[in-house]
């Protein structure tokens, strides 16, 4: 498979902050709850209508301020908004959307938080219909190590990166708002197509979970299991730390994105055999040469030397187990 050039633009000149009347959050966990508690704090917005399939969770949300009132269902929530932000797992996506549009006002900015966007695209095409040009797909890379509306921060997404990936189909002014909006926030908006996100974050995000999960379950699938976890230092705890993700949400991502998770595999599988290859061979030096260029990588990209590194000047961006779970 081909992967799709991750041509991004940045969008580093900031526009006038945008101001809505009514933001309809429909999922009130960290990502979407954080999202209103930001607006509200940066003075965007002016009442914050909410719904949650919990009903536990969404008197909760009410009683921490993130929402100034409830929603008995996700239509409603959309109702008189003009600002929609659908914070659902993936899978459900199309699903809200569906729900929602029949009370999606014609100027209204709808936009969603989920980690994949080539399988969300096409859950709206077929749910929008004529209200598709309302809807700027956006992923935040950020999150906590804790889900749940209780968790949720005004400063979530201040210093972190925002990727917009707008369809054809997408009015460039609702797209130029998104930016602004997200610029707002704090956060730093790159703009790529469907096809190149999720064919870079299988590459950064989904790949690394997916070998986290493999590494934990070969580690406990052997006989001394427990004596090598209790020699376990920060190594193993830094490298495993993403295998606590929540595994509904990663379920869904890696289900979703499953072509791409697989060519990068592909790459990985290629590069593991170059290192047993040297390891057969008793080979030092390529062995060092290697560890060497990836060392340097790694040393490079935390420094800043590619463009969608964070700039060491910024706030630091949380990156949790589950970073991009709307729960």
């Amino acid at each position: 498979m081909s992967t799709p050039s991750p041509t991004t633009v940045d969008r580093d000149t900031p526009a006038a902050p945008p101001r809505f009347e009514q933001l309809g959050v429909i999922g009130c966990g960290l990502m979407g709850g954080s999202f209103a508690l930001a607006l509200k704090a940066a003075g965007l917005v002016q009442r914050v209508v909410g719904y949650a399939r919990s009903p536990q969770t969404l008197a909760r949300a009410r009683t921490l301020g993130v929402i100034d009132v409830e929603a008995p269902s996700a239509l409603l929530a959309a109702s008189g908004a003009d600002l929609v932000l659908v914070s659902v797992p993936v899978a459900a996506t199309g699903e809200t959307l569906r729900a929602i549009r029949p009370l999606i006002g014609p100027d209204t900015l709808v936009m969603d938080v989920g980690s994949t966007k080539g399988d969300v695209v096409a859950a709206a095409r077929q749910a929008l219909a004529d209200r598709l040009g309302q809807f700027v797909p956006a992923h935040p890379i950020a999150g906590k190590e804790r889900a749940g509306v209780e968790h949720a921060s005004a400063d979530l997404y201040r210093g972190c990166q925002v990727i917009l990936t707008p369809l054809a189909e997408t009015a460039p002014a609702l797209t130029a708002r998104a930016q602004a909006l997200w610029q707002a926030l704090g956060a730093r908006v790159r703009t790529m197509t469907p096809e190149a996100h999720d064919a870079a974050y299988a590459a950064v995000s989904h790949l690394p979970h997916l070998l986290a999960f493999a590494a934990v379950r070969a580690l406990a699938g052997q006989p001394c299991a427990a004596d090598f976890l209790g020699l376990a230092g920060p190594g193993f705890r830094d490298f495993t730390r993403i295998a606590a993700s929540d595994p509904d949400v990663w379920r869904d991502i890696l289900l979703a994105n499953a072509a791409q998770v697989r060519a990068q595999a592909r790459h990985f599988r290629a590069a593991l055999d170059t290192f047993e290859a040297a390891l057969d061979a008793g080979d030092a030096h390529t062995l060092r040469e290697l560890i060497a260029e990836a060392s340097r990588i790694r040393t490079q990209w935390a420094a800043g030397a590619y463009a969608a590194a964070p700039p060491s000047s910024d706030p630091p961006c949380t990156a949790p187990p589950s970073s991009t779970s709307p729960r």
